[in-house]
């Protein structure tokens, strides 16, 4: 496999014929060396997975199972823990979904879910579908650099609860939560919990055991991975039972039916380990990074605010607030700079950052901010470009 600095190295070569690409947020390129392993299951060893009674059958297969295990070392978990998905939206849905349905109607079944306010929209959207099915929702609040206060997720458990929510990392302000103390009071509690590990995974070391996970969302396409895969971790000892969402054939042990995609499985699994052998020097070349696109803005454009919590964050994020400038406006001005003002899954919504809010961000200055997202392939010039491109547009706008 080549090395991480070559391949920084190739793509830092290449011709600039595309704006340059800071959201690295709303999903990464895929890896020439993930794409590499991809090709052959497209055209020469294109089996089905589930077929037994041939040897391209048998190889798929093989090919899936190797990446079951590349995924879950990920993470620290056995092979057999891993249930690959389409995509982390599916992971959680079954995650919440699945554990409420299993609980559903049993002798003093539980009912109650806990999340906190800042998840991603399939997490909020998926605890609403549930409370209109009945189930009762407690939303914890965060504090103003965006972290929950494992306390106050304790004091939202009760005897009817039955699963805590709460992502790894935030997909808009890149704050990373205390998940090892909340998993211990879930433990304590008997309570499950889950969380949304897309913007985390392969970029801040997670481990099932030691954080106390029961249920954990991953998708590729966040971790250089190819689009279109996930994965959901159910532990298996003591054994978290879950109902599956749809039927069919019973693939992935009766709890996700439908053929596997083995080329994208491939894929994920060997960004899997690229990520889990290089990420200790990517996260400190993304922290230079973002710190020197910072600083380069901040010497020019002093009116800029930054939103969420600096020492718990993911490395290569940054959200930021421009005093007086119009975020969307500037983003259009910004052609040549691939950017968004928060998640990709709410885009098209014009209302201000439910996120931003929630942290105390006012109305005119969330529609003020834009996050950043730098990643494996962003290059020191690519950084000096964009402060240099980002403080000549705010000039002109304060000017």
């Amino acid at each position: 496999m080549m090395p991480y600095s070559s391949v920084a190295d190739e793509v830092a070569q290449a011709p600039q014929n595309r704006p340059v690409y800071l959201d690295y947020q709303a999903t990464t390129p895929t890896d020439p060396r993930v794409l590499d392993a991809m090709l052959p299951y497209f055209t020469e060893q294109f089996g089905n997975p589930h077929s037994r009674n041939h040897s391209a059958g048998w190889q798929a297969e093989e090919a899936v199972e190797k990446a079951r295990s590349q995924v879950a070392s990920l993470i620290g978990a056995d092979p057999r823990e891993i249930v690959f998905t389409s995509g982390a939206t599916e992971a959680g849905n079954l995650a919440l979904k699945g554990a409420a349905y299993f609980h559903r109607g049993r002798k003093n079944h539980k009912d109650h879910i806990v999340t906190c306010v800042t998840e991603h929209k399939c997490i909020i959207e998926t605890v609403a579908q549930l409370e209109r099915e009945g189930f009762r929702a407690t939303f914890v609040p965060v504090g103003k650099g965006g972290l929950i206060d494992p306390q106050a997720v304790a004091d939202a458990i009760t005897e009817r609860t039955l699963i805590v929510s709460v992502m790894a990392a935030n997909h808009e302000i890149g704050v990373l939560q205390p998940l090892s103390e909340i998993g211990r009071i879930c433990r304590e509690s008997d309570v499950l919990f889950h969380t949304d590990a897309a913007q985390a995974t392969g970029k801040i070391p997670l481990d099932v055991g030691s954080m106390a996970l029961d249920l954990v969302s991953l998708s590729a396409h966040k971790v250089y991975g190819p689009m279109g895969i996930g994965a959901l971790y159910v532990r298996r000892r003591p054994r978290v039972r879950i109902a599956p969402l749809f039927s069919g054939g019973g693939q992935e042990r009766g709890m996700r039916s439908g053929t596997l995609p083995t080329p994208l499985c491939v894929g994920f699994g060997v960004a899997a380990e690229i990520a889990a052998c290089e990420m200790e020097q990517e996260a400190v070349r993304l922290r230079r990074l973002r710190d020197r696109f910072l600083s380069a803005v901040q010497s020019h454009v002093p009116n800029v605010r930054i939103n969420g919590d600096m020492e718990n964050r993911l490395p290569g994020n940054l959200n930021l607030s421009f005093v007086g400038v119009e975020g969307e406006g500037l983003m259009a001005r910004l052609s040549d700079i691939a950017l968004s003002s928060g998640s990709a899954c709410t885009s098209a919504a014009l209302e201000p950052s439910y996120v931003l809010h929630a942290i105390g961000v006012e109305d005119e200055l969330a529609h003020n901010s834009i996050r950043f997202g730098f990643g494996r392939f962003t290059t020191d010039d690519e950084v000096d470009f964009a402060a240099r491109r980002i403080s000549e547009e705010l000039l002109k706008s304060c000017g």
